[in-house]
Formats: structure tokens, C-alpha cells, sequence
């Protein structure tokens, strides 16, 4: 069965089977013809579900591209206005002995729903699903049924709950303000009004699918379901006993008339099959109860019947199909099937042990995630919406990026708050490929409101999204929001010292609310309430609140939470010193400008030059607590650090063609950021094997949401940047880098290895003119490297070097043997690293005369320097061909054998001819004019 098959089976149990007597009949609103209007505009055009107001409006010619130049501001009036969707529902039943519901999987945000021109509903969550009994308002209706969603401007309505007579206000500076204010009122994607790196539509629509569920009145429809994994006596963010049993619990929520008689009547029933379809476990639930609106069993199963499914990287990734059915006698009223794998995935944040201690390893406490009882490197980055507009977020884009995260040896990505909980197929995906994906709740860089009616809605939201994503093997946490703990409390404290209120509202969501959404729900996920957290400083399950934070009860020499760090002075972009301690780095970058390529997508040829107005507005960093308005104040914030990090590290493009002088700043903005991030990733991969024992690193971010300058390494349309490419590289299992104080000229180099057993090796490190020759003897170091450690392999201090850095560079090369986790099989790791000085653009750079060719034969290329050092070399591809290379921004020497590069083509509008296409270049091409 293919994956989407099994979704819409495992979604909506009774299409494409039998059906009983009491099933219910389940239309799809996708099929139905839709309106969209605007009385105000008088607009009236042909709709669609799922949609958006902004994309049927462009499908009918009424608006221009949103994301083609200044959109994101000249079309604020659509964000302004109130939309419509109107249907007419088709083949309704309207006998007696059936009920009617509306059901909604996603409502964008604030609506009134009519139906027959009766007032059904209003509703004000979009990430809430709703089912509304429709039942009195069919059976009044004259005529075919009408169905009327009005939708109303999220800007204008938050402006007026911001304005309700003794509204919540918070001090100043602590909302993250991007292009509209007051989101912290609403239950829709925050970043919607805006964020540093993409635009505020704030759009309206029916986002996600829609049905009329039609139900006989002793029948029911299962509309959610919930089915969790564990371990035998495992709690919440604590490591279980892995030789324990697993419990499977299953829960489904309903909507009709629930069968009450258990266990004397109905029965609950679970059947296991593996992939092959041959069944691993059957039988009745036990411990079976019910609800007016669930049914809840659970069963136990012997470990040692199951394979474990592993992240990328770590074994296999073994899954199973679970059906679960409501069984009267030989009737099925009712069955769902799941797809999922047995795992434990905990976030360990216990105290560090007294054999830690022993082993070198800081005090405080851990911070790290065990996979199957395995401490395991989290390599990765963050993941925002991919998509301004949902709608156009398809399954064939997401397995497109998540590929793209396979082949950059990532494990885990962090799903961030303040976009939207992702739909289950990038889950399956995830699944399916081995990413791990650290989810968040949609609060991020604010505080919020506490009242009653909020806190209900957000628990709605809540239960309903733990619920239905629980299943999953690659969701591997749960977190309150972004930037709550070590940014918004700090900001509100600095704002208003001593002010217990903002702490004590802020644990009334994150801790009185949303964890007990997780752990009334799960115990196989952990929660923690902020992204960023120095961890508990008691967890036990005895207290109504089981976890009491920690916050900066902190205690001298120790060390105890993950960290995020930004720094826009690139004068110490590459101060070790500068970078954080701590046990997981989670989020850390800069902002780079996009490809030209990417660029000619969505900026007309005339705005192609790197402060031209329409580049400048489309750059979102703006200075802290400022924001565009609508008169298109510009800030030059962000284009200045890019091009003051460009000119500081790099000898900087002065062309004559404007066209080649532009891609050229844009491809050195990407270097900087590239290699800002590499030393990052170095630094904290090596204190795996120091005291901080850090364990995880995920860059900010993945993927852009739009043609923009941002923080990501693959652009809008999966365009891969400079920085996946070094990612890529510095992410593989072993490695070695430098680590270089040059205030004091101690240089030094690490081995640094992810396995999970002992690797051996040898390092070869050569000194280089920047003209090929050696200026040194090469130098071999044989090494042993520990299970997720490092070691030292080189030592020295520049400043007594018989050659000036301006002149040299060290070539450091590794070769080791080792064994992947989960195989027997040993094998060959090798890579390259080159240490030089820190501005490339006061050394002395040749011309590398490189040379490339390609083989039809093996539809490789093949890249060589002649005459001197190449720094940075990188193969470009033109307009139009979506394609990635195996690897690319890298360094030559003359002399090394050809480098054989590998192509991966993806999107080709070309017929093949872009291999005529392709350039070479290095940092050397920056000095031609």
C-alpha cells in the first residue's frame, strides 16, 4: 500500500470498505465548487480547499505573484479585508436517524460559519480541528444547503482584542514585533504578521482539508486518534529500562454515539503487521474505557518480537502498520490504521552522576537526547514553515528538502515554534527517512495572555495536535515555545525588576497548560517549556505540577541547559572564546543573500544589485525593536553586517558587469556565513569529548520561506547554499578541524568522531604556499578516538611558524576505520580540512588555473587546480535545473589528483543541456574586475 493510500485509509477508516449499516458517509469539501468574495472589493472568484485567500486571488488573475517583489507590503489590503467561502453541499441526507457534522482540520483563523444562512459557529484556532453537529440547521433548511465561512482580518481583529478595556499589556520591547503587532492574541502562525527572515500575508482560508461527516445515530466516526509506545514504567523525560516490555496504548476520539457496554459488548482490538504485511501481534486491548467521546485500550508486548527503528545513521528505520478496531460480535464498527516503529526517545536532563564526574565530565546536568537507551550526536538545524501559504507545502517539496537533509548527514531537525504544527505526512516522511524532529507549540519571542478562555483554547489545540502526532517515531519532543526563558522572561525582568507576574503567568501556560497536554496524553515524549532552558530543578511526578524550573539557579562550574547564540560582529565571528558553553547548541547563525538565480525568480532585472530597494525591503533583519511601515521606511541593518562580514574575511568582487558583480557579493555574503557556521559546529562537536559534554548542534535554519536574505542553507526552491554544502561535509561521522586563539597564536587540531565504538586512524597535516609549494614536511599522526569523543592530534602557535600565514596554508587530512552503530561492518572514514588566516583577503592568492571537464560516460565532473591553492571552489548551475553536487566549496592543491565530483539531478527545465551550463570558480575570480 502506498503511503497516501494509507493516509486517507488511516485518516477516514470507512472509504474503500464495506460498509455497515451504522458507517458513516464522508464528503470531501475539496470536491465541492467554491466561492471566494469581498463585498468591500467587490471581488467574487472561483475558490478552492484547501486554500487560502491570497492563492485563489492570484489563480484568478486579481493579484500579481505575493512573492514577486514588494508583495509581501503592496498587498496588505487582502490581509485587511474579510474573504468568504461559500459552497453548496450536494447529496445530502436528511433522514431522522442520521446526524450531520461539519468537520475541519484547519480553519485560518478567525471565522463565522453559516450554514443556510443560519449562524452554526465562530471559531478562533487554526491549528484546533472542529466538528461542529449540523443536524437542526440541515433539517430547517429550504432549498440545497448553503455553507458561508466568513473569514475576518486577522490584522484588524487582533488590533481590537489589543484594544478591549482592560486588556493584558506586557512592558515594552518583550513582543518580538515584526511587520504587524498583537499576535501574541492570536491561536494562528506568528510568524504570519512576520518574522526576520520572511514576510507578513497573514493569510485567510480553509488551510487544511474538509468533510461533512454524515453518521446513522447508532454509529460513530473517528475523527482523531492517539497511539503511544512505551516502555514498561517509563515517565516523561526520564531514560527507561530498556529491557522492559512495551505498552501500547491506543485512544480514539469520536464523534457519534460511543459504544458504552465494554467490555461485555463491544470489543477493542489491536493488530501489529510488519511492512511485508505478516503479522507480528494480534488480539483484544485491554483495561478498555470509554468516554462520550473516546475509547481508550491498551496491550503489552514482549520486546524482543519488535525491530527498533532507528534515526539516519543509526540503523535501520523498521516500521510496522497497527490497525485498531471497535469489533462487535463479527461486525467492525470502526477501525483506524496507523503506521509507526517501537522507540524510546528521551531528552535526559537528570543530574550528572558521580560516574560522569569520574569520567572528567562538568557538574550540573545533562542535556542530551538517548535513542533506545544510546546517547547518540543530534546533527541538524531548524525547520520553519516552508511556505508562506500552507496549501502549496506538498508532499513531493518535503521529501525534495528532507533528502536534502539526508545527504547533509543530518539526524534531527528542530521543528520551530511560532509557524504552524506540521501536517502528519512530513511526519511520515520524517519516519520513513530517519529525521529525528524536535516539534515545538506555536509560541515563540512573546508573552501571553492567561485568561480563561485562552488557556482553554490553547489546551484544545494542544491535546488535539499531541494526539495526533503522537504515533510517530521521528517526533522526538515536545517544547512550549521559542525563545521564552533565556529571551522574553529576561526582557520582562529587565523591564520591570522584581515583577513576579510574568514568571507566574508564564508557568500558567507552559507548565499548567501545556505539559499536562503531554504527559496526560504520552509517556514516551519528553516536554521541556522554552527551547532554550537551563532544564528542572525537580521532576516529580507527585506534585500537581511535576516539573519545578530551574531558570538561573544556576551554581558557579557547573553546567546545565542547551544554548542559542547570535553575534552580527563579525570581528569575533571567529573568537572561540565567544561561543557559548553548554551541553546542545540549538539554534546559532547569520544571514546570507540568496543565488542570482534565486534572486531573477522573484526581483525584477533592474533591482539586481545588492542595495537596490526592493533587495533592501525584501531583507526582513531589522534593527532590534524596530519595523517597516507602511510607507516602506527601509533599514540597511542586515546589508550592512553581510557586507562588513564580506569585506572584513574575504577579497570582495569589483566587476564591471553589474550582473556578475551582484551574484558575486551574494555568493561571498554565502561564504562568510558558511564558514562562520562551520567553525561553530567544529567548536561544539568537539565538546562531545570536553567537560561540557555537549551532544547536539542545529543550526539556524534549514530552508527558506521565500526568495530573501535569511539565515538558511537551502533557498526557496531547494537550491542548495554554501552552507549545506560545508554542513554537509562537517557533519560526517569523523572529522578533523583547527581550533586557532589568534590573540595568543595557539593552534591546535581535534579528531572529533560520532560513533558509538572506538575509531583508529592516521592524520596527515601539510603546511602550503599559497602558490602549491610545501613549505613544510608533511607530518602523519596515528590516533584512537573514544565512542562519541575527540581527540588532539596537532598542537603549535603560529607566531613561531618559519613562514607568515599570509603565505600558507594547512592542508590537515584524516583517514580511520570505524564501525556505524547497529552494523558489524567496518569501515573507511576519511576527511579534509584546511586551516588558514582569518582574512583571506590580505593573503597572498594565486591564480589556481582550474580546470573542469565533464564525462558523459559517467555524468561526473572533474575538477583540478594547476598553478596554485584554490580556495572555495564552487561549481555553479544555472536557471532552471534544480541539481546538487556530492560535494562543492572546497579547497585544492596543485598537485592533489583531480576531484571527481557526482551530480544529483532533481528539477530540469533544460532537457539536459544545463551541463553546458556549468561554471567553476574560487575566491581568486573575487580579485578580477
Amino acid at each position: 500500500m502506498r503511503l497516501s493510500s494509507l493516509l486517507q485509509v488511516a485518516a477516514f477508516p470507512f472509504l474503500g470498505s464495506a460498509l455497515l449499516e451504522r458507517s458513516p458517509t464522508v464528503f470531501d469539501l475539496s470536491e465541492a465548487k467554491w466561492t471566494l468574495s469581498s463585498s468591500i472589493y467587490n471581488i467574487s472568484v472561483p475558490g478552492s480547499v484547501p486554500s487560502q485567500a491570497h492563492l485563489d486571488l492570484y489563480s484568478a488573475g486579481v493579484i500579481p505573484d505575493p512573492y514577486f517583489g514588494l508583495g509581501d507590503f503592496d498587498l496588505r489590503w487582502v490581509a485587511e479585508t474579510n474573504w468568504t467561502y461559500s459552497t453548496v453541499l450536494e447529496k445530502l441526507y436528511t433522514g431522522k436517524d442520521t446526524t450531520t457534522w461539519l468537520l475541519f482540520n484547519g480553519l485560518d483563523t478567525f471565522t463565522s460559519i453559516k450554514l443556510c444562512g443560519q449562524q452554526v459557529a465562530t471559531t478562533n484556532n487554526q491549528f484546533r480541528q472542529y466538528y461542529f453537529d449540523v443536524t437542526s440547521y440541515l433539517g430547517a433548511c429550504s432549498g440545497k444547503p448553503s455553507l458561508d465561512i466568513n473569514f475576518g482580518s486577522a490584522v484588524n481583529i487582533t488590533a481590537d482584542i489589543a484594544n478591549e478595556p482592560g486588556q493584558e499589556t506586557w512592558p515594552n520591547a518583550v513582543e518580538g514585533l515584526f511587520e504587524f503587532p498583537n499576535r501574541q492574541f492570536m491561536r494562528k502562525e506568528q510568524s504570519d504578521f512576520g518574522w526576520d527572515w520572511g514576510p507578513g500575508f497573514a493569510p485567510a482560508g480553509i488551510w487544511r482539508p474538509a468533510y461533512v461527516i454524515q453518521v446513522p445515530s447508532s454509529g460513530f466516526y473517528i475523527r482523531n486518534a492517539l497511539l503511544d509506545i512505551h516502555r514498561q514504567g517509563q515517565l516523561n523525560n526520564l531514560p527507561p529500562d530498556q529491557n522492559q516490555p512495551w505498552i501500547v496504548n491506543a485512544s480514539l476520539d469520536v464523534i457519534g454515539s460511543v459504544p458504552l457496554t465494554f467490555p461485555s459488548g463491544a470489543t477493542l482490538t489491536i493488530e501489529i503487521m510488519d511492512m511485508n504485511n505478516s503479522t507480528l501481534a494480534s488480539g483484544n486491548m485491554e483495561n478498555v474505557t470509554t468516554t462520550k467521546t473516546s475509547i481508550t485500550g491498551s496491550i503489552t508486548i514482549e520486546g524482543e518480537t519488535c525491530q527498533l527503528w532507528w534515526p539516519h545513521g543509526l540503523g535501520p528505520q523498521n516500521l510496522y502498520y497497527f490497525k485498531i478496531s471497535v469489533v462487535n460480535g463479527k461486525d467492525v464498527l470502526a477501525s483506524v490504521t496507523k503506521r509507526t516503529g517501537f522507540r524510546t526517545i528521551v531528552l535526559n536532563m537528570t543530574p550528572i552522576s558521580e560516574e560522569q564526574l569520574a569520567q572528567g565530565i562538568a557538574p550540573g546536568n545533562n542535556w542530551h537526547f538517548e535513542i533506545n537507551g544510546h546517547e547518540f550526536y543530534a546533527k541538524g538545524s531548524n525547520f520553519i514553515p516552508p511556505d508562506a501559504f500552507w496549501p502549496r507545502v506538498t508532499q513531493k517539496r518535503i521529501e525534495q528538502l528532507f533528502q536534502s537533509v539526508i545527504d547533509g548527514n543530518q539526524n534531527m531537525l528542530r521543528v520551530w515554534a511560532s509557524g504552524a504544527y506540521s501536517p502528519d505526512f512530513i511526519y511520515d516522511i520524517a519516519d520513513e527517512m530517519g529525521i529525528l524532529l524536535w516539534s515545538e507549540f506555536e509560541f515563540g519571542d512573546a508573552l501571553y495572555p492567561v485568561d480563561g478562555p485562552f488557556l482553554e483554547n490553547v489546551r484544545e489545540e494542544a491535546e488535539y495536535n499531541v494526539r495526533r502526532v503522537n504515533h510517530h517515531p521521528s517526533l522526538a519532543l515536545w517544547a512550549g515555545g521559542n525563545e521564552l526563558e533565556n529571551l522574553e522572561l529576561l526582557l520582562a525582568e529587565a523591564a520591570d525588576p522584581g515583577n513576579p507576574k510574568w514568571q507566574e503567568e508564564y508557568e500558567q501556560l507552559f507548565l499548567g497548560v501545556l505539559l499536562p497536554a503531554v504527559y496526560g496524553n504520552t509517556k514516551s515524549i519528553s516536554y521541556i517549556p522554552s527551547s532554550t532552558t537551563n532544564g528542572y530543578l525537580e521532576l516529580n511526578f507527585s506534585l500537581p505540577i511535576p516539573m519545578i524550573e530551574r531558570y538561573n539557579n544556576l551554581t558557579p562550574g557547573s553546567i546545565y541547559g542547551d544554548t542559542d547564540h547570535y553575534d552580527y560582529d563579525s570581528t569575533v565571528a571567529f573568537d572561540l572564546s565567544s561561543y557559548p558553553v553548554g551541553r546542545f547548541a540549538n539554534e546559532f547563525g547569520f544571514h546570507s543573500m540568496p543565488s542570482l538565480q534565486t534572486w531573477q525568480q522573484a526581483v525584477s532585472p533592474d533591482e539586481l544589485y545588492f542595495n537596490s530597494s526592493t533587495i533592501q525591503l525584501r531583507n526582513h533583519h531589522y534593527p532590534a525593536g524596530g519595523t517597516f511601515t507602511d510607507n516602506y521606511a527601509t533599514s540597511s541593518k542586515g546589508m550592512a553586517e553581510m557586507t562588513l562580514a564580506a569585506e572584513r574575511y574575504y577579497p570582495v568582487p569589483h566587476h564591471v558587469d553589474p550582473i556578475a558583480n551582484f551574484s558575486d557579493w551574494c555568493h561571498t555574503t554565502q561564504i562568510f556565513q558558511a564558514d562562520f557556521y562551520r567553525s561553530q559546529i567544529t567548536y561544539y562537536r568537539r565538546g562531545s569529548g570536553l567537560p561540557e559534554r555537549q551532544l547536539g548542534s542545529l543550526y539556524w535554519q534549514l530552508e527558506d520561506i521565500w526568495q530573501a536574505p535569511t539565515w538558511a542553507g537551502i533557498e526557496y526552491d531547494g537550491r542548495w547554499k554554501v552552507l549545506h554544502y560545508i554542513s554537509k561535509d562537517i557533519y560526517q561521522p569523523i572529522i578533523i578541524a583547527s581550533y586557532w586563539d589568534y590573540s595568543t597564536g595557539n593552534l591546535t587540531a581535534y579528531v572529533t568522531s560520532d560513533l558509538w565504538s572506538t575509531a583508529a586512524g592516521s592524520a596527515t597535516l601539510t603546511w602550503y604556499g599559497y602558490n602549491g609549494s610545501v613549505l613544510a614536511p608533511a607530518s602523519t599522526v596515528p590516533f584512537t578516538v573514544g565512542a562519541l569523543n575527540t581527540t588532539q592530534v596537532f598542537t603549535g602557535n603560529t607566531s613561531t611558524l618559519p613562514f607568515s600565514l599570509k603565505d600558507a596554508v594547512l592542508k590537515m587530512n584524516i583517514s580511520a576505520t570505524g564501525i556505524l552503530p547497529n552494523t558489524q561492518e567496518r569501515r573507511e572514514f576519511k576527511h579534509e580540512f584546511y586551516f588558514h588566516d582569518l582574512d583571506l583577503s590580505k593573503v597572498n592568492l594565486v591564480d589556481p588555473g582550474l580546470e573542469m571537464s565533464y564525462s558523459k560516460d559517467t555524468g561526473n565532473f572533474t575538477v583540478e587546480a594547476k598553478t596554485g591553492v584554490a580556495a572555495w571552489v564552487w561549481l555553479d548551475i544555472p536557471a532552471g535545473t534544480l541539481a546538487n553536487f556530492n560535494e562543492n566549496a572546497f579547497w585544492l592543491v596543485p598537485g592533489d589528483d583531480p576531484r571527481e565530483i557526482s551530480v544529483t539531478v532533481k528539477q530540469d527545465q533544460s532537457d539536459g543541456n544545463w551541463v553546458e551550463g556549468v561554471t567553476v570558480r574560487s575566491l581568486w575570480d573575487n580579485t578580477l574586475s
